[in-house]
């Protein structure tokens, strides 16, 4: 449908309202638009055409009428004309007007052009201005990565690079920029990781330099908690119970638990290891990460040993200090990582490095320990290690490896130990005087009783001093040896040594070893001494010596039973450092035996019979130097010489040398004195030299026997030692018979002569040949008893008596042995 404002703008009705219009301003004011209108169309020709035509029919009009009204039309006429004269002017002011509209209209046109012209201008300037800020925004981007990465913000430059890539390239992809910045996204990436990774390991150097302060401080703090265990345990004994780390000792300790990382002393902060976890995990590079990582960890374990030369010989242990700190900072570095970043460390990857550096340390221990010489310097390093294995034990580390190596250093430390106390118990066997020990106060009487396993036979306030030991000073300085001895094995065993049964094992051989091959060894080469003294002193020093292995035997089954060290360690002056323990009561277990108690035992046979040896030997030389006259028949006036010397010298040694002994020892040392002076004057007269023997010579033989008689009935036993004088008794009194073939009579023998040898009877028989008569002096020279007994008796009571007599000897033997 036609629009209604196009048919306004015809020139018809252009005229139409210029007609209508009521007055003349009216009429230009509608004319000027129209005017307008048209020259803008390029149509003022028409609308003069129009103008003209409406002209010509108006002036027709007007002829018309003025025809009617020529006055009318006269005057119409001249109203025209000066309408036609205004409308000229008013053509003219149009025409004018069109023509300035028309300049108008050009400048119009160029204006508009130039206005189009701008706008394209402005868009283009507006579309670049865009372009460059978006540009400008990554460039920004791009330096504020850089500024970040400056800064060590590497996640913040990590995700402004994200926000570059996937945000501000995708306005600017159709420039070459994105194309620039988008191929350096991944360097960039690359060089966040490098440099984060070059970061971690700058943290990663820092942190194994400081594994040593960190080991050092994690032993110091483990010293402590085992000075609060033992302050707890001297408060309530069942915590003695409980080893240190175990559930109770962790339990009791709760109030002082703190954190090895993050004390006064120390700081770690993880800060760079988590920067670089989540870099890595950004990028998806988690994999590649926990190799480098591994890597970078591997190669600080091999640097921290590799270079290490170890010397086990200071004072100080410094070396074992750098080594073992080194490995528990390093290892309770791996143990928080592992902790802290599960992800990143497994516990199979810990425990490898564990493993490795501990067999690293092991073996750089092993190499070095054979120039240690010394047991205490050796408890030492044993003390050092025990720390080591209690502080990682705490952070749940496998210390089994370390476990046995102190097997290894408890078998250098018994080796030491044995050379030194050999050493010590052959200077103190070589150097003794083997005398009694003599003492002078009831100070160092209790003293030797404190340190040695001796029980006094009275109270010290009942002994009178200056008073003697029956041991000499070997005895009670083997024993300080002994319990310093014991003492230095179970210093080594704390709650810390994984088998105290091969502590136990261990000691009974070095102790067996020692009491053995170093005491009664020793002692039984001395034994070949002629000094009676010196053999009689080595045999009441056995006797001590199997006394004190029975106690050591007793109190090493209380050591095991109550795992406590059994005995007190000796200073230096010869006194107890603690009260000792005081010997065990009630039956001897057989659970631990040593054989060094046997050996003690055995020997002091080998040396009852040197004693006896010496003392027959004597007897034996007394008796060769009795020199018998057996073809005399001069009457004896006196006893014989060697035979006062002979009974002067057993009462000496009575009184004297065997003074120290056992009743018992003595008893049978005289027993057996007595028998084989009995033997060997027996054997005088049975001697094949002898082929004669006057009654006078057999009156000195009877003469000699009853001053040996007399001797014997002083002693304490003399009924028991009388019985083994009655052979000899006997066969002198057949040989002085005047009726020997009461000697054939079975039933006479068996009374008179029931003791003499019917072998050696009928000899001595031959051998005698009559002189004179007995004189009767020598009976009356005699005392009764002594008389009796060598003339063999005539009551009929004696052969009983002789019976009961051999039979008392032979219970006497019996009950010795027994008792022995």
């Amino acid at each position: 449908m036609p629009s209604v404002a196009r048919f306004r703008n015809e020139p018809p009705s252009v005229l139409k309202q210029i007609v209508i219009s009521p007055s003349d301003d009216d009429y230009v004011d509608q004319l000027i638009p129209s005017i307008r209108e048209f020259s803008r169309g390029n149509r003022t020709a028409l609308l003069l055409h129009e103008l003209q035509g409406f002209a010509a029919e108006k002036e027709t009009e007007i002829e018309r009428q003025c025809n009617a009204n020529h006055q009318g039309f006269v005057d119409s006429v001249n109203q025209l004309l000066r309408i036609r004269e205004g409308t000229v002017h008013l053509t003219n002011d149009i025409l004018q007007l069109n023509q300035e509209i028309q300049a108008s209209t050009e400048k119009l046109v160029d204006q508009k052009k130039a206005l189009v012209e701008s706008r394209g201008v402005r868009q283009n300037i507006d579309e670049a201005k865009h372009a460059l800020k978006d540009c400008l925004e990554v460039l920004r981007l791009a330096n504020q990565v850089e500024d970040l990465l400056n800064q060590k913000k590497y996640y913040a430059a990590l995700r402004a690079l994200d926000e570059l890539q996937n945000v501000h390239l995708s306005a600017v992809t159709q420039y070459r920029l994105s194309e620039i910045i988008q191929k350096s996204v991944p360097a960039t990436q690359k060089k966040i990781a490098e440099t984060v990774m070059t970061d971690l390991n700058t943290w990663l150097f820092r942190v194994r330099e400081m594994s040593q302060y960190l080991g050092e401080l994690a032993f110091y703090h483990t010293n402590l908690r085992k000075d609060r265990l033992r302050e707890r345990t001297e408060a309530n004994d069942y915590l003695a119970n409980f080893k240190l780390n175990s559930a109770l000792e962790l339990v009791a300790d709760e109030h002082e638990e703190f954190d090895i990382l993050h004390t006064d002393e120390l700081e770690v902060e993880f800060t760079p290891l988590f920067e670089a976890l989540h870099i890595h995990q950004t990028l998806k590079q988690m994999d590649r990460f926990r190799s480098e990582f591994a890597n970078n960890r591997r190669t600080q374990k091999d640097l921290l040993l590799n270079a290490t030369s170890l010397t086990l010989t200071d004072d100080e242990l410094a070396g074992l200090h750098t080594i073992l700190e080194d490995i528990a900072g390093f290892a309770i570095m791996e143990r928080a990582t592992m902790k802290k970043v599960p992800d990143l460390r497994t516990n199979a990857d810990v425990e490898e490095l564990w493993d490795s550096l501990n067999e690293t340390a092991i073996s750089h221990i092993t190499r070095a320990l054979p120039a240690v010489d010394n047991a205490e310097h050796l408890l030492k390093i044993k003390e050092l290690v025990v720390v080591y294995i209690q502080t990682m034990s705490g952070y749940n580390f496998n210390t089994s490896r370390m476990t046995n190596l102190l097997l290894t250093l408890f078998e250098k430390y018994t080796d030491l130990l044995n050379q030194r106390f050999s050493e010590d118990f052959l200077e103190i066997v070589s150097t003794d005087d083997y005398m009694p020990m003599p003492i002078q106060n009831s100070e160092e009487f209790e003293k030797v009783v404190n340190v040695s396993w001796y029980t006094p036979d009275q109270p010290v306030s009942q002994i009178r001093f200056p008073t003697v030991f029956p041991f000499s000073q070997m005895y009670p300085l083997c024993c300080i040896n002994i319990r310093n001895f014991l003492n230095q094995f179970y210093f080594f065993a704390d709650d810390s040594f994984p088998n105290t049964g091969i502590i136990d094992t261990k000691l009974l051989a070095s102790l067996d070893d020692l009491l053995t091959s170093k005491v009664c060894n020793s002692l039984i080469a001395r034994l070949s001494s002629q000094y009676l003294g010196q053999v009689v002193q080595i045999l009441i020093n056995l006797d001590h010596f199997e006394i004190a292995c029975h106690e050591l035997e007793t109190l090493l089954i209380q050591a095991r039973r109550s795992n406590t060290t059994p005995l007190p360690m000796i200073s230096a002056g010869g006194r107890p450092v603690s009260t000792p323990l005081s010997p065990a009561t009630g039956t001897f277990s057989s659970s631990i035996h040593l054989n060094a108690t046997t050996q003690f035992t055995t020997h002091k046979k080998t040396a009852e019979n040197r004693i006896f040896e010496l003392v027959n030997s004597k007897v034996s030389d007394l008796i060769e130097t009795s020199d018998y006259d057996w073809l005399t028949h001069t009457p004896p006036a006196e006893e014989s010489e060697y035979i006062t010397a002979l009974t002067q010298y057993l009462s000496n040694i009575m009184n004297s040398v065997l003074l120290s002994l056992p009743n018992e020892l003595k008893n049978l040392m005289l027993f057996n004195a007595i028998s084989h002076t009995a033997s060997s004057m027996l054997a005088l007269p049975l001697s094949d030299s002898v082929s004669r023997i006057t009654t006078s010579a057999v009156a000195q033989l009877r003469l000699d026997i009853s001053e040996l008689v007399r001797y014997v009935e002083t002693l304490p036993t003399a009924p028991i030692l009388l019985e083994s004088l009655d052979e000899l008794i006997q066969t002198v009194a057949l040989m002085e018979t005047d009726s020997p073939e009461e000697f054939y009579d079975i039933s006479l023998r068996n009374k008179k002569y029931r003791n003499v040898d019917p072998l050696k009877g009928p000899v001595l028989l031959e051998k005698v040949v009559k002189d004179a008569p007995a004189p009767l002096g020598f009976q009356g020279r005699k005392s009764g008893g002594a008389e009796n007994r060598v003339s063999g008796g005539t009551t009929s009571g004696t052969a009983n008596s002789m019976g009961r007599a051999a039979g008392m000897a032979a219970g006497f033997r019996d009950r010795f042995m027994h008792n022995r």
